[in-house]
């Protein structure tokens, strides 16, 4: 299992994110940093922003080799923004 975190300042106050992957299968966690409790998003509640901000946390750490480059392409799909093959 794969776990990506990242957090964004709001007009609520800061926002912790955490996506996990496993089995063919994200999973999008969040919280404010007031609040203790995590909240599980709906897929249909994962606005597009969110998965782009996950998308440019996996491709860093892909730059870095700590994750694989399936990961990349399997964002880029479900955004829409399928990268070409020569691009790898």
């Amino acid at each position: 299992m794969e776990s990506h975190e990242w957090r964004e300042r709001t007009e609520e106050g800061t926002r912790y994110y955490r996506a996990s992957h496993h089995g063919d299968r994200w999973t999008v966690l969040t919280t404010l940093k007031t609040d203790p409790d995590w909240e599980t998003l709906a897929p249909e509640a994962i606005t597009e922003d969110i998965w782009r901000a996950l998308r440019d946390i996996v491709w860093r750490k892909y730059q870095r080799r700590r994750c694989p480059w399936d990961r990349v392409v399997e964002i880029d799909r479900m955004l829409g923004d399928e990268p070409s093959p020569e691009t790898r």
